[in-house]
């Protein structure tokens, strides 16, 4: 770690390899909201963010596994759940007020074809305006997620990709029907449902206690007599210099 009196400590989520400040000053610049999409092993996140002086503000969101709800068997990790997360952040953002946005990749390494670019063409597909080039984006086959049913059916069993589906083999090979009628349902949800309201987890309420009543203070019949300071006793004087007075000296 480098030392030294002119030596400034990075700020936190740099130092955590969170935050990459330079990037964001550039997309900050552009006075757009923010297309945030960021991934994790099993699934993928896309929000629309604005930024403020007091912080970042999440305008609408929506996370992959929300499409269990609208009929999605499928795993929500890979590329046509992620299109299809971001469709319906763009129909959220749509549905907001948000017309426009600036992609937001993170830290993220920008693979062409990737579940990033996959969102991205989601939500732009639901009628949010985001700059790119469309060369980065995955075609209409991969989308669907023909390329899973491909090579499930080259490999089959023999490959770690496909041990642990068990009795849910065949959704495998339903995935592009399955992904054309969740888009058709996310399509034909209302407007006001769009709106995701945060769920308030319940709150247990502990058992009310049987109210005691308090014993009334018994007043004094009598008021007690008033303590009387005492007078402090005067000090005895000692002469000073003279010292203590002795007997005569008969020499």
């Amino acid at each position: 770690m480098a030392q030294g009196p002119t030596y400034r400590v990075k700020y936190r989520r740099r130092r955590e390899g969170k935050t990459n400040y330079y990037r964001r000053r550039k997309l900050l610049l552009s006075r757009l909201p923010r297309l945030v999409i960021r991934k994790t092993n099993t699934n993928t996140i896309v929000q629309v963010v604005n930024a403020s002086v007091v912080g970042d503000s999440t305008v609408v969101s929506a996370i992959s596994t929300e499409l269990k709800s609208h009929g999605w068997i499928a795993g929500t990790g890979n590329i046509p759940a992620a299109y299809l997360t971001g469709y319906l952040a763009g129909l959220r953002a749509k549905n907001s007020g948000v017309k426009q946005a600036v992609l937001d990749v993170g830290l993220n390494p920008p693979v062409k074809g990737s579940r990033l670019y996959a969102a991205l063409k989601g939500a732009v597909d639901a009628g949010l305006e985001v700059p790119h080039n469309p060369e980065v984006l995955p075609d209409d086959a991969r989308l669907s997620g023909e390329h899973i049913v491909a090579a499930y059916d080259h490999f089959g069993d023999k490959s770690n990709m496909f041990v642990d589906l068990g009795t849910k083999k065949t959704n495998v090979t339903t995935i592009p029907k399955k992904f054309d009628a969740v888009k058709k349902a996310l399509d034909e949800i209302p407007a006001a449902q769009l709106k995701k309201k945060k769920a308030k987890a319940p709150t247990k309420k502990a058992p009310a206690k049987p109210k005691e009543k308090k014993a009334k203070k018994e007043k004094p019949l009598a008021k007690p007599p008033r303590a009387v300071p005492r007078k402090p006793k005067p000090k005895k004087l000692i002469a000073r210099g003279k010292g203590r007075k002795g007997k005569k000296s008969t020499t």
